[in-house]
């Protein structure tokens, strides 16, 4: 899973308790205001200069009386900027001389400068690799004796304008390594594909993430790589910008529905920044093949996140041009797979999935299919106890009517 405990998905997932039940009940009630509210959205790759293979990704997705901005760059580690202002107005600009030079400090900026009610950023850092060849549980930590992680600084990426989809409002970074001395990324890459929303829905992709118009998701995938060891563990290492002297938790919110991810009863999320607040929020599961079902299906195990300082984290030229020299970065790793089971040497695959946004995060009510099914079982003892009763009172009727000969 991605938590903390025990892990908390699995086939054999024993019944939920009656408070749960009844809990989830009342909070299935009309919550038709979490994430209604639908945006207008952009998508604009805002290049260097032409035919330069810098560039950003800009993401403006319009509310009518607020904005929120997500900045994607690939200089240096894969990060977004996440900005939130209260003026359906505000605007990005780019100084790129001054984003590309060794003080990019002021490149990035979003205007009015005053309406800005939220910014974070995240980073994506490295790609670990773990053997777990000789490891027999699946939570052990670490999950196998580790091999030299992939600095994703040390990648090349793609042009994004070549994967920008305007009506899926999508995008894609694919890249490999710079250095690549063993070849494992001949015919591997890994992805990045970011996809916004102009209203709340779900994707037909599995874990089919419930998103807002507030959020935006990422999928990663790594594929055709090849691993260094017959059973390698796939991981992620996640930097965010801290808003305080602590590192906010990963925590778990359970359901009775496994629906949209069969078998997976948990969303795991990390709320940081004071109201309104930033949020990363999944499923503990991650995908051993692209079309992600049940027996594809992989535990996904999140560390808790922890202070590191600025000079362990991969510098990202896109966070310094908006923040300056803030170095309050949380990092926690996310771990694919377990030691037995399906995992990524089965085909070469490997998806996992996140929402990224601003203000609460999207809460599932139950399915209209586990809904029914409730009505059906709760309803049918209800109809043997109606009908007993009217039997009851038509027998005692009949009985009161009865007149004696005598």
């Amino acid at each position: 899973m991605c938590g903390r405990g025990q892990l908390r998905w699995g086939w054999g997932h024993g019944a939920p308790t009656l408070t749960l039940l009844f809990s989830l009940l009342v909070s299935a009630a009309p919550s038709g205001v979490l994430g209604e509210g639908t945006r207008q959205v952009s998508l604009q790759v805002i290049p260097s200069c032409p035919g330069c293979p810098q560039s950003l990704l800009h993401i403006r997705a319009v509310g009518a009386n607020s904005t929120l901005h997500y900045v994607w760059g690939s200089l240096g580690p894969p990060a977004v900027v996440l900005v939130a202002t209260d003026t359906p107005l505000s605007v990005l600009s780019v100084n790129w001389s001054r984003l590309l030079s060794p003080e990019p400090d002021g490149g990035l900026t979003v205007l009015p400068k005053d309406s800005i009610q939220f910014s974070s950023a995240l980073v994506f850092t490295r790609l670990l690799e773990f053997d777990s060849t000789n490891i027999s549980e699946a939570t052990a930590d670490p999950p196998g004796k580790p091999y030299p992680p992939y600095s994703l600084a040390n990648f090349s990426w793609n042009n994004i304008n070549d994967s920008l989809d305007p009506v899926t409002l999508s995008a894609m970074f694919q890249g490999h390594p710079v250095d690549d001395p063993t070849g494992a990324f001949a015919n591997g890459s890994l992805a990045f594909k970011v996809q916004a929303f102009s209203r709340p829905g779900r994707p037909t992709q599995a874990p089919r993430l419930l998103h807002t118009a507030d959020t935006c998701q990422l999928e990663v995938a790594l594929v055709g790589a090849s691993a260094r060891g017959n059973h390698s563990l796939f991981g992620l290492e996640v930097a965010m910008l801290g808003h305080g002297p602590d590192c906010p938790s990963v925590q778990e919110q359970r359901s009775i529905d496994d629906e949209y991810a069969p078998a997976v009863f948990q969303l795991d999320h990390v709320l940081w920044g004071s109201d309104p607040s930033g949020f990363v929020q999944w499923r503990p599961v991650a995908f051993s093949q692209k079309q992600g079902g049940r027996e594809s299906a992989l535990p996904c195990q999140a560390s808790p996140p922890h202070p590191t300082q600025a000079y362990s984290v991969p510098p990202s030229p896109i966070v310094q041009a908006f923040f300056g020299s803030q170095n309050n970065f949380c990092a926690f790793n996310l771990t694919f797979g377990a030691p037995t089971g399906p995992g990524y040497w089965d085909q070469h695959y490997l998806s996992w999935s996140m929402l990224l946004g601003v203000g609460h995060p999207p809460v599932d009510a139950l399915s209209p299919l586990v809904l029914g099914i409730m009505a059906v079982a709760l309803g049918a003892p209800g109809l043997m106890l109606l009908g007993g009763g009217l039997v009851l009172l038509l027998s005692h009727r009949q009985h009161s009517e009865y007149q004696s000969i005598n």
